[in-house]
Formats: C-alpha cells, structure tokens, sequence
C-alpha cells in the first residue's frame, strides 16, 4: 500500500466538506422520499474526518488487501456513508439521486457485495463490532498492517454482541481496532414506560464501561475535525489494546430545528423545511460555524 495515512487536509476543508456531505444527506433523502436524518447528521463528521484525512485507501482500488477497514455498524445512517464515498470518489456523486430506490445499489442499509468501499454490510444494530474484530485478528495473523475502524451508535452498544466483542479484541489485545461511539445520547426510543417511551439516555458514561473491559478510552467532541484528528492520533498510538474513541455529538447536527430532536431519527423533510435546511447550512457555511 502506497498512499500515505493522511491527506493533511485543512481543519477549513473538512468543515467544507461536512456542509457539503450534510446538504447531499437531506437532498438524497428528501428525493427518496425515505430515509434517516439524525443519525446521519451526527455522523457527518466523523465519516468525514476519517475518510478526508486519516484512512489509509483508495477510490481507484477499493479492494486493496492493506488497505484501512471502516465499519458502520449503524448501518441505517447509511446514506452519511454513501455520500462521504461518492465525494471521495468511489462512485458519482449523482449516483445518491437513487437512494433507497429498487435496484439502486445505494439501499437503507450498506452492502459491501454491491457497492465499492462498503468493508462489511450493516444493519442488524449490535453486529459490527463482531467483524472489527475478525477484521483486526486478520490483519494480525496476515502480518498486514491495516486498521479498523467500527462506528457505533450509542442505541445499539446495549446490545449484549458489543461487550462480548469487546471482551474478545481485549483479550487479544487489538491495538489495530478502532470503536468510535456516535454518542449523541438520543435514540429513536427510549425506554418503555406507562406513558410511552422516555427520553434517558441509552448507556451512561460509556467510557467507563470500555475501560472496565480493559480498551484505552479517549473522549471527544465529534464535531471539532480537530479534536477528531487528536482523537484518532491518540488511538494510532496506542500500541497494547484497542481503544474506544467517545465521540459526543448532537443528533441532526447542523440544522437547528432538527438538533437534539428525537423525531428526526427517519422523517423526510417538505419542500420547505429542506429549503430552510440548505440555506442555514450555506450560512453557516459562510460564517465559518464549527471551524477553529
């Protein structure tokens, strides 16, 4: 593997490149007609960072052995990773105009048996730590040095799958697996109760918990590119167990009327709101919102 780890983007660049990917987001689900929202937004810059200024790939090779594995295991914030793949060039940025819709190879959910840069299909909230897993142990035994890299949701680490694997990569001790948590407290629901669902948060203090199975922890704020890029800086240097990244987030990210609001986990917006939506993020795009 011949390109370098990092492209060394500007911190200005990525906050670009996150306005950019959150538009294509609402515009590819709005045209659907289906589709999640929050989950997606609140990703937005992490898929960013990672894929801008720290995996080690290539569009122009997806399948390159050494190449750095990135897993979603919130497999339905897809269209986040679709469009962040189609901006890298894995595939035409037109091509999100057919999310979601029958034999588009852009589904609700990824398939890495159809769509280039796809590590591993998702979906099944609570099943892609497992194959970080596998994927690390591999590299180990192949003497490659490639890492990996599982976005989790912070609905889904309830999940009992989670913490075996997290059992397991610590035992190996996998300091070549990467878990980002997209904490942004804030499921599509909380827990049942007489009156319907409540609103409490799905697992507290979550790096307490990854240390206890013995991964490195490190906290950050998952829209800062650079307290993301320290983040990740700290996770690659870490060379004797897996670490867990605690990335605190705000679901729907970007657009005010949409942050920390637990409706807009899979609603698809009017004519009216997306317009209200792109131009708040060309304002604060203008403004330099986010950038440091």
């Amino acid at each position: 593997m011949t390109q370098n780890r990092r492209s060394l983007r500007t911190t200005s660049e990525l906050d670009d490149l996150s306005a950019r990917t959150r538009e294509l987001i609402l515009r590819s689900v709005f045209k659907a007609g289906a589709g999640h929202i929050g989950g997606p937004l609140s990703v937005t810059d992490i898929l960013v960072n990672l894929y801008f200024d720290r995996l080690r790939v290539d569009p122009t090779q997806p399948e390159l052995p050494g190449r750095d594995r990135l897993i979603l295991s919130k497999g339905h914030s897809s269209i986040a990773l679709y469009t962040v793949l189609a901006l890298r060039g894995y595939f035409p940025v037109e091509e999100l105009d057919t999310f979601d819709a029958v034999d588009s190879r852009l589904q609700g959910h990824p398939c890495m048996k159809t769509l280039p840069g796809v590590d591993m299909s998702t979906g099944s909230l609570g099943q892609g730590l497992s194959p970080g897993v596998g994927m690390a142990l591999g590299a180990r035994r192949s003497k490659l040095d490639f890492r990996t890299w599982v976005i989790l949701g912070d609905g889904e680490i309830q999940e009992g799958q989670i913490w075996e694997a997290c059992f397991v990569a610590a035992r190996y001790r996998l300091s070549n697996l990467t878990v980002i948590l997209d904490y942004n407290r804030l499921p599509q629901f909380g827990w049942p109760s007489e009156t319907g669902y409540t609103r409490e948060v799905p697992i507290d203090d979550p790096a307490a918990k990854f240390s206890a199975f013995g991964w490195a922890t490190v906290e950050c704020d998952g829209h800062d590119h650079d307290a993301l890029r320290d983040a990740f800086d700290k996770a690659e240097a870490n060379d004797d167990r897996p670490t867990a990244i605690i990335a605190n987030t705000i679901k729907g990210k970007g657009i005010t009327f949409m942050e920390a609001n637990h409706n807009w986990h899979a609603r698809v917006p009017t004519q009216e709101e997306l317009d209200a939506a792109i131009a708040e993020l060309a304002t604060r795009s203008l403004a330099g919102v986010g950038r440091s």
